[in-house]
């Protein structure tokens, strides 16, 4: 049972890693077009549509693979947990049929008046077309997060011979931790994209390509990023006030904090180690945690002896919770960086566009890292409080679970390559396409069959 508990996390792992890299660029990338289209209709200025053209290619690249994987994903639940359906289908079903229901089928719909009704609608209607997209990925991402803030802060339900029933839909999909998770994820994906926006232009520029539309992409991924960025940082913030009233477990795995204590230390750098319950090597700063969690020096907070059979690993929450602030610490550093420069002599250094370059898909580092540090630490529950997670598992054999993960990261691993080359390869083509024609032009299909089919063979 041990062997099938933990490959079937580590394949839920990689599907669940691979999935929401992509709808973390779609979310943001759609209200990022419809910004792109409105800037268009409104200056008549072809840099807009030149942008457009590329960023909606990339964008139904993205979309397709997320929509994919999500397929992929959700079959998890019957085959390697049916105990999850079992126990909370009642309300995990719902929100998860809301969801295509509301936003899938509107997202499916309006794509293809995106792609492919450039020329056959009015440009109100084109436009349209957009905004209705744009708002499906949104609501696509509200019911998702809904569900995943109800498995971490359940509320409005009620137990029935071992089997969750919803009480009050309302506290269902509006529990505790859920405005600030989804103002969390909104976030992460609008500074996923800034970094996209800006890495990609970045790329381009240094190729030579000095169109309108490359530097215009680069502000504003630029001017995203530097705003962003901060937002991310106190939006991040409160979200780990809510944690801390609900998860205590979880923020103590967060600080590596063993014992409970007044007056914690911020740990900036340990070697966790679970067995010994201790931390190697660690570099401290007196009273910080507490101070930043309870706003107080002399603060108490729970450790991880304050939950004997309901702590998560501690050295994977850890780790992975200062990698995400890294990252996010970073990507503000070389946001304000490239804004600053932007605004003294409107371009960025050569240096800066290398560095931007380097950083194009480091939303996905802080996305994966945020992402290990709220579902592991969620261990060993499925369900906060209501479902284990070794009460949910498959008894599929252990080597047939083997075999399907091994299968799933090979391919995977050649699909990501595949996007992030296809990625770069349109930047390239959209620049070689620009110097030929010059300015581009402010009307024609923004992506043809032949196009699209084209570039999704060379992946």
């Amino acid at each position: 049972m041990n062997d099938v508990l933990l490959l079937s996390r580590l394949q839920f792992a990689a599907n669940i890693s691979f999935h929401i890299l992509f709808p973390m660029i779609s979310i943001a990338l759609a209200w990022v077009l419809l910004f792109f289209k409105w800037r268009h209709n409104r200056t008549g200025d072809p840099r807009w549509m030149g942008a457009y053209r590329l960023w909606v290619k990339v964008f139904a690249l993205t979309f397709a693979l997320g929509v994919v994987s999500g397929i992929t994903m959700s079959f998890q639940f019957g085959t390697n947990w049916p105990g999850f359906m079992e126990t909370v289908g009642n309300i995990a079903g719902p929100l998860l049929a809301y969801e295509v229901l509301t936003a899938f089928f509107l997202e499916a719909t309006f794509l293809g008046i995106m792609l492919f009704g450039f020329n056959r609608v009015s440009n109100r209607m084109h436009t349209v077309a957009t905004l209705l997209v744009a708002i499906g990925t949104s609501l696509s991402a509200f019911w998702i997060l809904a569900l995943i803030s109800w498995m971490h802060t359940p509320a409005g339900f009620e137990m029935r011979d071992g089997v969750a029933h919803a009480v009050d839909w309302w506290a269902v999909i509006f529990n505790p931790s859920f405005p600030y998770r989804f103002v969390h994820t909104l976030l992460a994906s609008f500074l996923t994209v800034a970094f996209l926006l800006a890495g990609l232009s970045a790329f381009r520029i240094s190729r030579g390509d000095e169109t309108p539309a490359a530097r215009s992409a680069l502000r504003v991924g630029v001017i995203m990023a530097s705003v962003f960025a901060p937002l991310q940082i106190a939006a991040g913030d409160l979200h780990g006030l809510n944690t801390l009233e609900h998860q205590p477990a979880k923020v103590a795995a967060m600080e590596a904090l063993w014992e409970s204590r007044a007056g914690a230390p911020l740990v900036l750098f340990a070697l966790p180690d679970d067995e010994r319950r201790e931390n190697r090597f660690a570099l401290e700063v007196p009273y910080g945690a507490a101070l930043i969690l309870r706003h107080d020096p002399d603060g108490e907070l729970s450790g991880i002896d304050r939950f004997p059979d309901a702590a998560p690993p501690v050295a994977p929450v850890f780790w992975a919770f200062r990698i995400m602030v890294g990252t996010g610490l970073l990507m503000l550093a070389v946001a304000w960086a490239a804004a600053w420069q932007l605004r003294r002599r409107r371009s960025v250094s050569a240096t800066t566009r290398r560095l931007l370059t380097w950083m194009t898909f480091s939303g996905w580092v802080g996305v994966l890292t945020g992402w290990y540090t709220t579902e592991i630490g969620r261990q060993p529950f499925l369900v906060q409080g209501v479902l284990r997670t070794a009460d949910a598992v498959t008894t599929v054999p252990a080597g047939n679970v083997a075999v399907t993960l091994a299968g799933y990261l090979v391919l995977y691993a050649v699909l990501i390559i595949a996007y992030v080359s296809v990625v770069f390869h349109l930047a390239r083509q959209a620049s070689t396409a620009d110097a030929k024609r010059g300015e581009p032009k402010a009307h024609g299909p923004a992506v043809l069959p032949s196009q699209l089919a084209g570039e999704h063979a060379h992946g």
